[in-house]
């Protein structure tokens, strides 16, 4: 068995890094991290794009339940510049599922879409 492409296991890696706190808090990092044309479409059918989104992030008042836990993450790589990433977050009781389209550019790759959809979880998830 084969492991993921280079693309994906960047994208993994970065979609990790976008859950650590220190990084979320940094506009530097996150600069970094999101393509210039990022967009988002949060759980609750908000659209951000990425300025708005970095300084929300950076002041500490971003809605949400806080620190996410991710499961079932999983990536593909759908042409030679773009990989689709896919996962489970959790925080605080709260589900949702997640979708990513990362880019790769000069600068490497970066998270250029995001969506997430809330979900109920079934018992023992």
């Amino acid at each position: 068995m084969t492991g993921p492409t280079p693309g994906v296991a960047a994208a993994i890696e970065g979609e990790l890094r976008l859950l650590d706190p220190l990084v979320r808090a940094s506009a530097e990092l996150l600069d970094q991290v999101l393509h210039p044309d990022y967009r988002e479409v949060d759980s609750t059918g908000r659209h951000w794009d990425r300025s708005t989104i970095i300084d929300l992030l950076v002041s500490g008042l971003a809605p949400g339940p806080g620190r996410l836990t991710a499961s079932r993450m999983s990536g593909i790589h759908l042409a030679d510049e773009l990989v689709h990433v896919t996962f489970d977050t959790e925080a605080k009781g709260r589900h949702a599922h997640r979708s990513s389209l990362w880019r790769r550019t000069a600068a490497g790759w970066l998270l250029y879409y995001h969506q997430a959809t809330p979900f109920e979880a079934a018992p023992g998830y």
